[in-house]
């Protein structure tokens, strides 16, 4: 697994306790999105590099998280139906900012539309579907920091499958870490070393919600 990782209690007392932040593991130009599939998904998308195949649907909306704990809690941890393997899709920090770029909050929030109307405008004419749900820690309780979540259908969706660089299968890792919080051993537990990721522009933070 090419991730670097750190302590759980530590990864916690490096990043905010509350507000809105885009959570990511990071390098230089690129960062590092999760995603949970079947078996069948979770294959073909390491052997060839790209998500496909005859089980993947374009059709669908397909969601990205950039947070490996949220991912972790929505997934239980890869243990939930057609959600047993979980996929680390590593992408440039561009194609990221083409995607929120085009996102439109799932909900009305009159912090980023001027009215209702203009946001159901939007919500008919962009593809993809942007969330801010309550984090969760490695317990499953509910944290005050908000993760965000990325919903991608159309032509973004097919824009993102070829401009992932690396797509791993990081399951063995996730079940081994599953045992430590199954025996409430937390000191023991590692995650992915994520930051906080800083978008270009305060348009673009006003537009998405961010804190």
């Amino acid at each position: 697994m090419n991730l670097t990782l750190k302590h759980y209690h530590q990864a916690l007392a490096d990043l905010p306790s509350s507000g809105r932040h885009i959570v990511a593991y990071q390098y230089a130009d690129q960062m590092v999105v999760y995603q949970a599939y079947k078996p069948g998904i979770a294959r073909y998308a390491v052997e060839h590099q790209q998500l496909g195949g005859p089980e993947f649907g374009l059709n669908r909306m397909s969601w990205i998280k950039t947070n490996f704990l949220w991912m972790m809690y929505r997934s239980g941890w890869a243990g939930k139906e057609n959600q047993e393997h979980v996929l680390a899709l590593h992408l440039p920090k561009t194609t990221f900012v083409e995607i929120l770029q085009q996102a439109v909050h799932s909900s009305f929030t009159a912090e980023s539309y001027a009215n209702r109307e203009a946001w159901q405008e939007q919500l008919a004419a962009k593809p993809v579907r942007l969330q801010w749900d309550p984090e969760h820690d490695a317990l499953g309780h509910k944290m005050e920091r908000r993760a965000i979540q990325l919903g991608l259908k159309g032509e973004v969706l097919q824009h993102f499958i070829t401009q992932t660089t690396l797509i791993e299968d990081i399951t063995d890792f996730v079940k081994q870490q599953k045992q430590h919080v199954d025996n409430r051993q937390l000191e023991h537990l590692q995650i992915p070393a994520e930051i906080i990721y800083q978008t270009p522009s305060e348009q673009l933070n006003h537009r998405i919600g961010l804190s």
